[in-house]
């Protein structure tokens, strides 16, 4: 085995990143996947929709509200996906 220098004792030092408040993160984060909030929303606007005609009783509706908010589930979970795999892909590169 050939001998080489010994491995450093000392840690090398980590990054310093600057504070990152929740507004400037949430700005951020949209701009760089905006279809998770754009489904985000529309969920929770169908979602809404579907309790108001429940609670009116228009059980037809309501029903039809349930399978949109799905729809409106997996699109968000399709784009959450997509940006990852792009933010994956611009990592590499």
């Amino acid at each position: 085995m050939a001998a080489g220098p010994p491995p450093p004792l000392e840690p090398s030092p980590l990054p310093v990143f600057s504070e990152e408040g929740f507004g400037d993160k949430f700005l951020r984060k949209t701009r760089e996947n905006p279809l998770v909030p754009l489904g985000c929303l529309c969920t929770v606007g169908v979602l809404t929709y579907g309790l108001i005609s429940f609670k009116r009783g228009n059980i037809r509706q309501s029903q039809l509200m349930m399978r949109a908010r799905i729809l409106a589930q997996g699109f968000t979970f399709a784009a959450l996906l997509g940006g990852m795999v792009v933010t994956a892909m611009k990592s590499r590169q």
